[in-house]
C-alpha cells in the first residue's frame, strides 16, 4: 500500500475518532487532541500481538498488517515530523518511548521495530518498587517533548506494581502564519455560544486574500504556516458552519465520509468581506482508553494476545490497563503552538468563487492542522468558546 492511500486511511480513523471525542468526551467544552499520537501508540501495540486482539486493532486501524503500520509510523517520524525549524519551517518534535519492567526483555523481533521504525527511547525501570519514579520520569520525558506545554501525561497512581510496560508519544509544533495578523487590529466581537447566550472576544482581522471556500452548510478557510525550505506544507483549516448551531452536524458529515477533507479544501485566495477569527488556547485531556472501547476495539483491554512484546511467559498475561492523551493549543496572531502526548500503560493481569466571500467565525467551529503535502492530520479539535482554555 502507498504512503498516500495508508495516510488516507489514518485521517479516516482519526475522524471517526475525533467524532466520539468531540460527541462524548467534550460536547460542552473546548477540545484539542492529536488522533495521530494515538493511532502511532495503537501501532506499537499492534506491533506486539497475534491472533484476534491483532486482528481488530488491524481492522480498528484500517490497515492490512503490522507492516503497514510500521512502515507508515517509520515515513511519519522520518519526513513529516522532522524538525523544520532550522530551515525557516515550523519547529516540530515527534517522539516515542518505551519503558519496560526489569525483570522483562522484549522479544528480538520487536526490538528491532521499537528501535528502528519507531525510533523510540527505550528505559528498563523497577516498576514493582520504584512506580511512583517511573511515573516521574515518563512525565518529565514528555514536558521535555513538548517544550513544558504537557506537563503531566500520566496521572498520579496510574502506575503500580502490576505495570509492566508503558508506551508513549509525545508530538509538538509550533509555527508562525504566513501573513501574520496584526495585533493593533484585533478587536473584542460578539462569539454566540450553543446555549443562546453571546461573550466577548478578542477576534483577529486583515484586508488580505484568504484561502476561503464555501460549500453548502458551510466554509472552510484555510491559514498557512511559514514553509521552510522543504516541500512539507503545513495548514490550518477551520471548518465552519454557517448555522450557530451546525457543529455537531458538520462533525458527523466529516467523520462519516471517507475523504471529506482532500475533496472540501480552498485552493484558490479570494478577496474577502467581513473576515474574523477568534484567538484561542485549549488545554484538554482524557483517557483514550474509555472511548477505544466504546468504539468496539476492546481486545488489547482484555489481556489476551499481547505476545510478541517480552521474552517470556508473562507475556501470556499482559493488557493495555490504560492510554492516557493530553493536548495544547493556542492560536493568536504570531502563528500557532500545539502539543500532544499519548502514553499506554501495559499490566500484567493476575493472570471555486471569484466573489468576495465573509468568513466571521462567531460561533462554534473545528478546527484542524493538515500536512498538504502527504495529508497527515497531526491536530484536531473545535471551539465552542474562546474565553474557555
Amino acid at each position: 500500500m502507498d504512503l498516500r492511500q495508508s495516510i488516507g486511511n489514518q485521517t479516516d480513523v482519526s475522524l471517526t475518532l475525533a467524532k466520539h471525542v468531540l460527541t462524548h468526551e467534550a460536547k460542552d467544552s473546548n477540545v484539542v487532541f492529536s488522533p495521530l499520537s494515538i493511532h502511532v501508540v495503537l501501532s506499537l501495540i499492534a506491533a506486539g500481538s497475534q491472533g484476534p486482539t491483532l486482528e481488530q486493532l488491524l481492522s480498528f486501524l484500517k490497515s492490512k498488517a503490522t507492516y503497514e503500520l510500521n512502515s507508515l509510523a517509520s515515513e511519519l517520524v522520518a519526513i513529516v515530523f522532522a524538525d523544520g525549524s532550522p530551515v525557516g519551517g515550523p519547529k516540530l518534535s515527534f517522539a516515542n518511548g518505551v519503558w519496560i519492567d526489569q525483570s522483562l526483555s522484549f522479544k528480538p523481533s520487536f526490538k528491532q521495530v521499537v528501535d528502528n521504525l519507531y525510533k523510540a527511547v527505550s528505559s528498563q525501570v523497577d516498576f514493582q518498587t520504584k512506580a511512583v519514579e517511573v511515573t516521574n520520569e515518563v512525565n518529565s520525558w514528555a514536558e521535555k517533548e513538548t517544550s513544558g506545554l504537557i506537563k503531566e501525561i500520566l496521572p498520579s497512581g496510574a502506575v503500580d506494581s502490576s505495570t509492566r510496560l508503558i508506551f508513549a508519544n509525545a508530538l509538538y509544533f509550533k509555527g508562525a502564519w504566513t501573513q501574520k495578523f496584526d495585533a493593533s487590529r484585533t478587536t473584542d466581537h460578539e462569539f454566540h455560544l450553543p446555549n443562546g447566550s453571546s461573550v466577548q472576544v478578542p477576534f483577529m482581522t486583515s484586508k488580505k486574500k484568504q484561502y476561503v471556500s464555501a460549500f453548502d452548510g458551510f466554509k472552510v478557510m484555510g491559514l498557512s504556516y511559514k514553509q521552510g525550505e522543504d516541500k512539507r506544507h503545513f495548514t490550518m483549516y477551520f471548518f465552519l458552519p454557517d448555522a450557530n448551531d451546525g457543529l455537531p452536524a458538520l462533525v458527523e458529515k466529516i467523520s462519516s465520509e471517507s475523504g471529506f477533507i482532500d475533496r472540501h479544501l480552498p485552493f484558490k485566495q479570494v478577496e474577502v468581506g467581513s473576515f474574523l477569527v477568534p484567538k484561542f488556547k485549549i488545554s484538554f485531556g482524557f483517557e483514550a482508553s474509555e472511548v477505544l472501547k466504546e468504539m468496539g476495539l476492546v481486545l488489547p483491554f482484555s489481556g489476551d494476545g499481547l505476545t510478541e512484546m517480552v521474552d517470556s511467559a508473562v507475556g501470556r498475561n499482559l493488557y493495555v490497563s490504560s492510554i492516557f492523551h493530553k493536548s495544547f493549543i493556542e492560536v493568536n496572531e504570531e502563528g500557532t503552538e500545539a502539543a500532544a502526548a499519548s502514553a499506554a500503560l501495559i499490566q500484567l493481569r493476575s493472570l471555486m468563487v471569484t466573489e468576495s466571500i465573509d468568513f466571521v467565525a462567531d460561533h462554534p467551529f473545528l478546527f484542524l492542522i493538515r500536512e498538504d503535502m502527504t495529508g497527515v492530520v497531526p491536530f484536531v479539535g473545535h471551539v465552542r468558546n474562546p474565553l474557555a482554555g
